[in-house]
């Protein structure tokens, strides 16, 4: 993202070009990782382009509004069949999770819908110094792209309503000691520390069976929204179509032999 003098803000222009990239690259079978990213030294995503909205009528609030939760949904989308589920496969907006894992490196401001954007992706990096917080309700508003449903899943639901009853700000060091980042890193010079540190993240996963991988995203993901039972069910039919894969055998023979596996994908 790099859109400097609004601070990344997710105004029409930005939320469409995000869409776009995210299309893109969730048919890209050379993509293992996506990394999320600031262009802008000292913010990730400052949140909705309120500037922007202020200009807006009621009825086009909501559209927007609906428009930047389908762009989380584009990165990990809610499970169910609800009428928005139904509405947003209707706007052309996929349901299924992008396939690769994603991480966000928040090297800076992370606020309200940047916040909920770094909540989509599966893992979080953070400098030490990064601020970031559910601040919706300190302007009159509520998380509207997702963060009511996914801090609580992150967090807990206490303390998640803790946070955004309050919009609380946390720097990289207190989330991650509350489990909201993976990651907490010291802040170099260049601004750019969370994202070297999610790039090592990347080249750890990188090396393993992205079939396999994708598939253990599906599994979880799915996973935590229903009981345990159905829970090990949908992972019995993730495992079932891992078998048949080239990269199944090849881990096998590679373990026999001695030698590290080449997965090729397939």
């Amino acid at each position: 993202m790099n859109r400097p003098r609004a601070r990344n803000a997710l105004g029409n222009v930005l939320v469409s070009e995000l869409l776009e990239a995210l299309a893109q690259l969730r048919d890209d079978r050379q993509v293992r990782v996506l990394i999320l990213r600031s262009g802008v030294k000292g913010v990730f995503c400052a949140g909705a382009d309120l500037k922007e909205r202020e200009q807006m009528s009621e009825a086009e609030v909501g559209v927007f509004v609906q428009r930047l939760r389908g762009l989380m949904n584009e990165i990990a989308p809610s499970t169910g069949l609800g009428p928005q589920n139904k509405k947003e496969e209707q706007n052309g907006h996929s349901q299924a999770a992008f396939p690769a894992p994603t991480i966000a490196a928040m090297d800076g401001f992370a606020l309200g819908g940047g916040l909920e954007l770094a909540l989509a992706c599966d893992l979080r990096v953070a400098a030490s110094s990064a601020v970031m917080g559910l601040i919706e309700t300190t302007r009159g508003l509520l998380p509207g792209a997702g963060g009511t449903q996914r801090l609580p899943r992150c967090l807990g639901v206490a303390l998640a309503k803790e946070l955004i009853f309050t919009g609380r700000r946390l720097s990289g060091v207190q989330a991650q000691a509350l489990g909201l980042v993976n990651h907490a890193v010291a802040q170099n010079e260049e601004g750019n520390a969370a994202y070297h540190r999610a790039r090592e993240l990347a080249q750890d996963i990188l090396p393993q069976a992205p079939i396999a991988v994708q598939l253990s995203k599906v599994a979880i993901d799915r996973g935590m929204e229903v009981d345990i039972a159905s829970g090990m069910a949908i992972e019995g039919i993730c495992y079932a179509q891992n078998i048949p894969t080239r990269d199944r055998l090849e881990g096998m023979a590679a373990f026999r032999e001695k030698r590290p596996p080449r997965f090729v994908g397939e």
